[in-house]
């Protein structure tokens, strides 16, 4: 089975949608998506810097458009009638919409209203995360509870993302665990924790008024990475995942149990194939990051088939 992996915030990158406003469609799709989202998704994706796109409720509609134009340019090309799909945070929204959980267009509104709900709860307290790489893993999350902080995203390979207080995460990086690095990352607080728990009534009500179908293809979430068949219970896990640990360690265990053959990142792709070279080794792996990388993908495609 060929996976389509769709990325999480911190994996846009200034003018990464120049190239793919080019593509027939590419302008309209992205013009209507801004519509939906709320944000000037064409201006961000192409002239705004590092800064403003890091802005959360910037960042995470860019990354779901961008992840739904490629699944849309992918498609035109190849045939995933037999694809599985998983999405990484933010990603899973993505993967909703490739799935046929969720329109695009409601999966944009609603990850409009996500970005917006989650900035708004980083404002509260000085939070933030940071990237634990390396170690052993026990070792790791002791050390990280040890300093009242949360593995927020446990995302194999060697990487365990830590979050809390940014006052404990400078203590942590002075007490690494043995053989691990502790990276800091660019993001406005402490997502997956409690912290965001201020974050979920306003995606709660703008869910109320969505109507979800159930998944036509497998679709892996990462609540625990097991198969969700109930598009109900998906968009649930979706709301409640704003202040819950994303567990895509437990996905690529998923992938694995399912037969991967393969794993495609959709655009703004890299951390997901990154850390597949590392958890999945042996299965080949594209990053879609341009236009350009879509006949690697169809190539992939059509080996497995």
């Amino acid at each position: 089975m060929i996976v389509i992996a769709c990325p999480g915030q911190g994996s846009q990158t200034p003018g990464f949608l120049n190239e793919w406003l080019e593509l027939e469609g590419g302008e309209a799709f992205l013009t209507a998506a801004s519509e939906r989202a709320g944000v000037d998704l064409i201006a961000h994706g192409t002239v705004s810097d590092a800064d403003t796109i890091r802005d959360t409720a910037i960042a995470q509609p860019l990354i779901v458009a961008a992840s739904l134009l490629a699944w849309q340019q992918l498609a035109r090309r190849a045939d995933l009638s037999s694809a599985g799909v998983a999405g990484h945070s933010v990603g899973e929204f993505a993967a909703a919409a490739a799935a046929g959980v969720l329109s695009a267009e409601d999966a944009l509104g609603l990850v409009g209203v996500r970005g917006r709900a989650m900035a708004e709860a980083a404002t509260r307290a000085e939070t933030g995360m940071a990237a634990v790489v390396g170690g052993v893993e026990a070792d790791v999350l002791d050390r990280i509870a040890a300093h009242d902080l949360t593995p927020a995203n446990r995302n194999g390979g060697g990487q365990i993302v830590a979050a809390g207080a940014k006052a404990n995460l400078a203590a942590l990086a002075e007490d690494a665990p043995r053989g691990a690095r502790v990276i800091p990352l660019q993001v406005a607080g402490a997502f997956h924790t409690d912290a965001m728990a201020s974050a979920i009534p306003a995606l709660q009500d703008a869910a109320a008024g969505v109507t979800p179908a159930d998944p036509h293809r497998t679709l892996w979430t990462n609540a625990d990475g097991s198969v969700v068949t109930d598009g109900s219970r998906f968009l649930e896990l979706l709301v409640s995942q704003i202040a819950n640990p994303v567990r895509w360690d437990a996905c690529m265990e998923g992938f694995q149990t399912a037969g991967i053959t393969g794993l495609i990142e959709l655009a703004p792709a890299g951390a997901l194939t990154g850390i597949a070279k590392r958890a999945l080794k042996g299965v080949p792996a594209v990053a879609v990051k341009t236009p350009a990388d879509l006949d690697a993908a169809v190539a992939l495609i059509a080996d497995a088939a």
